[in-house]
């Protein structure tokens, strides 16, 4: 990963930098459910005094194309984590602007969702993460990422609910 943190980690292998601790990490994945986290998450950051660090996970497949791409082209590595971390910038303004008084830094990771999320949050106060209802046994046959994070982070996790 670059000193930064922000540009994924070019090497999927290595562990991803920490962030800051004391910081309050959120995961967002461009849903209605991360975006209902975030707002929360923005709120305890001011509660709290505490930096926010808003993260995206990403494969191959999920990573939008990057502006430069064109058919026959194959676009590096940083490239589809720019292109990611342009996306969960656009995602999040709104709701980041309201909250000018919190200090936001952004992460992409080349991840499954839980498995980045709990490895970047291991120096955090705390995870924030949604969730978007999947319950019972549909919930225990999908997997669940909040799940995950709430049985293996390192940290107190949050897990935000949909509003009914």
């Amino acid at each position: 990963m670059n000193p930064e943190g922000t540009l994924g980690n070019p090497d999927p292998a290595a562990p991803p930098a920490a962030v800051p601790a004391g910081s309050i990490v959120v995961g967002h994945d461009g849903s209605s459910c991360s975006d209902r986290a975030l707002t929360e998450a923005l709120e305890l950051a001011v509660q709290l005094t505490a930096p926010l660090v808003v993260v995206r996970t990403w494969t191959i497949d999920t990573a939008p194309r990057p502006a430069d791409w064109e058919f026959g082209y194959v676009s590096s590595f940083a490239e589809y984590s720019a292109a990611v971390r342009d996306s969960l910038m656009h995602d999040v303004e709104t709701q980041v602007t309201k909250f000018s008084d919190v200090a936001v830094d952004y992460r992409v990771l080349h991840s499954g969702a839980a498995k980045g999320l709990i490895e970047i949050s291991r120096t955090a106060r705390m995870l924030v993460v949604g969730s978007r209802g999947h319950g019972g046994f549909a919930g225990m046959l999908l997997g669940s990422v909040s799940d995950q994070c709430v049985r293996h982070a390192a940290c107190p996790v949050l897990v935000v609910r949909p509003r009914s």
